[in-house]
């Protein structure tokens, strides 16, 4: 199993704007559910904390195998949601691992 865990930091000069940001890209990446081949589980998390360090949104993935996760990068779908979202991000951190 692969795990793909992304995180960003979105647009957004005051409280309210943000929280419209973070609602769009949970509505996109939710609208994945089901859509695409070999991913397991999908999560999206907003960050509680406040602190001044911390990212805005995590995605929690896990696809059946490297290969799922290569082809859900270049999938038609998850192309849509990279094209909604590509505006309302100003970091983006991404790991993927190998779980036993």
């Amino acid at each position: 199993m692969i795990k793909h865990i992304v995180m960003w930091n979105v647009r957004g000069d005051t409280p309210a704007e943000k929280t419209l940001a973070i609602a769009q890209l949970q509505r996109s990446f939710e609208s994945l559910r089901g859509r695409i081949p070999g991913l397991l589980r999908l999560e999206i998390g907003v960050d509680s904390s406040r602190i001044d360090y911390a990212c805005d949104v995590v995605l929690y993935s896990e696809f059946e195998s490297q290969a799922a996760l290569d082809a859900y990068g270049t999938h038609p779908e998850h192309l849509r949601v990279k094209s909604e979202v590509a505006d309302l991000r100003i970091a983006r951190h991404q790991v993927d691992y190998t779980a036993p």
